[in-house]
């Protein structure tokens, strides 16, 4: 008589089971995301449904703390939970049947259909079908793998002896397990190399071609900007190994880039529009032709993130290619009342800030290119917004689509529901670049050096105190003007010891920096950078 009997497979095989169907499953949404320039990679699209519900003082938090890293682990954070979830999923499917983790899988698809379908560029039908097939691919993947799972442990008692010994059960359990780990590291390379397609064909997206094949006309007026620093006392940049350049290069992400896209907007220039309209005489439309063909200027502009801390990088100075914004609008007609500028973003980012400061004598511009190149993508190509004197969050709108022209009131820009300040005006700040924080310097005359800012007012003044004492005035680098950082530089007589460097600025109104201290929320950072050295 047959007495041979299953038992339950290994916990672990469940779980094996779980993640790897749904690493098969993001994988097959990545490769799609790559493929198509409308619609994000389903990781990518996730984390931006999550940021855009995010309260206002966590984002803070994640950019003063994770800067530009933010993203990177905002992707492995959602990754590793997507692929925790999914492992319960699994065990639990292993052991109470496989209807669990279908449900449990269509829900991610579910979630994952809305997220992608929300985004503006994305087209509603492939969104919602794209993300179904990979739910479709990790339900097909997860029944495989559970079914190997139950066949990969089976317990061998003998059977009735015949004349040649005890009969073999019909099923081998290390066989079977074999096979069972096989099927899931065959499932894991797919999806490894799903990720590594991915990767590659979505390192250059059609937007990338297209800025390729792209020269900027010239433009006029190279460097010109409202003001300039009179009390330089160099005619050219300092050349201090660890300071700061004079212009920040756009190539390399040398240049700060903080935004809540996480799958960088794709958009074609030949199809690209930029729509003015709202409280104007005539709402119209410009192409990115249009803009080509308009007069260029340059002007050179520094950039900052109001979530940068002090002392901190979110900050670069950049020349700029582009028009006037009060071009743009005239050509609109702006009416009596507009007293607001909104913007939109194609992946529907939002921003605003008062219309005056398109026409009070600071440069606000339609940007096409930053350093005598078309902007980067990942710096919103094909245009964008930069206004002198405000801080990103209100003003920088990348791969602009829309100005409408409103009242103050009446619209809040994305992160003013989030508890950020409406109106973002960029703030006196100093940094020390040179030396480094918390590095060792040999004794003796040594360079102390960084930059400050203070748009549109401009600086008049930097001072350094070493260890609380005397404030000592330093030499300002042209150029250098009232848009843009100037670079400040002083000699220091350093002895052995331990160290407290200090700086502040003056504007040209001759008021000095904030003291501080202030965090980044509601709108902008104060205080004095330090940064202690060792001298030996």
């Amino acid at each position: 008589m047959d007495v041979s009997t299953n038992s339950q497979p290994p916990w672990w095989t469940g779980y094996l089971s779980g993640i790897a169907a749904a690493a098969l499953a993001l994988s097959f949404g990545q490769l799609v995301g790559s493929i198509s320039d409308t619609i994000p990679p389903l990781v990518q699209a996730v984390g931006e449904l999550v940021i855009d519900y995010t309260p206002g003082f966590v984002a803070q938090q994640s950019i003063e703390n994770l800067g530009t890293a933010g993203k990177g682990s905002l992707i492995f954070g959602i990754t590793v939970v997507s692929l925790l979830i999914a492992a319960t999923l699994g065990e639990t499917s292993l052991r109470r049947g496989d209807r669990v983790g279908v449900l449990g899988f269509v829900a991610f698809g579910l979630l994952g259909g809305w997220a992608t379908a929300r985004n503006p560029q994305a087209p509603t039908f492939s969104s919602w079908f794209w993300a179904l097939v990979a739910t479709s691919v990790g339900i097909w993947a997860l029944r495989i793998l559970l079914g190997q799972a139950r066949q990969s442990h089976v317990d061998v008692v003998p059977h009735e002896r015949g004349d040649e010994g005890p009969i073999a059960s019909p099923l081998d359990p290390p066989h079977t397990r074999r096979r069972f780990l096989g099927f899931t590291a065959g499932a894991g390379a797919l999806a490894v190399t799903g990720l590594g397609a991915a990767r590659t064909l979505g390192a250059t997206g059609a937007a990338d071609l297209a800025r390729a094949d792209i020269t900027l006309p010239t433009a006029s007026g190279a460097g010109a900007t409202t003001g300039s620093t009179a009390s330089a006392l160099s005619t050219e940049p300092f050349d201090i190994p660890g300071l700061s350049t004079w212009i920040t290069p756009s190539t390399d992400e040398q240049f700060y880039r903080i935004d809540t896209a996480l799958a960088v907007p794709q958009v074609d220039p030949s199809t690209w529009r930029l729509r003015i309209d709202g409280m104007v005489d005539t709402p119209y439309e410009l192409t990115y032709d249009d803009l080509l063909a308009m007069d260029l200027v340059e002007r050179t502009i520094t950039l900052s993130c109001v979530s940068n801390p002090v002392g901190g990088d979110l900050v670069g100075n950049a020349v700029w290619t582009g028009v006037p914004l009060a071009d743009v609008l005239d050509a609109a007609g702006v009416q009596a009342g507009a007293t607001q500028i909104a913007t939109r973003s194609v992946d529907g980012w939002t921003c605003g800030f008062p219309t005056e400061n398109a026409y009070d004598g600071r440069n606000a511009m339609l940007v096409i290119g930053q350093n005598g190149e078309p902007l980067e993508v990942r710096h919103g190509f094909p245009a964008r917004l930069v206004v002198a004197g405000l801080y990103g969050y209100v003003s920088a709108t990348k791969w602009i689509e829309q100005i409408t022209l409103t009242t103050w009131d009446a619209f809040d820009g994305y992160w003013v529901p989030l508890g950020w300040s409406k109106r973002g005006d960029m703030k006196t700040t100093s940094r020390v670049d040179v030396p480094a924080d918390r590095t060792s310097i040999a004794a003796g005359t040594t360079p102390v050096a960084g930059v400050a800012w203070s748009p549109v007012t401009g600086i008049a003044a930097v001072e350094v105190s070493i260890d609380g004492g005397a404030w000592e005035s330093c030499d300002l680098a042209a150029p250098g003007t009232d848009e843009t950082w100037v670079q400040w530089a002083t000699q220091w007589d350093a002895a052995p010891g331990i160290h407290r460097i200090t700086v502040r600025a003056f504007d040209k109104d001759g008021v000095v920096q904030p003291i501080g201290p202030k965090a980044v929320a509601p709108d902008g950072a104060e205080g004095y950078h330090t940064v202690l050295v060792e001298v030996i």
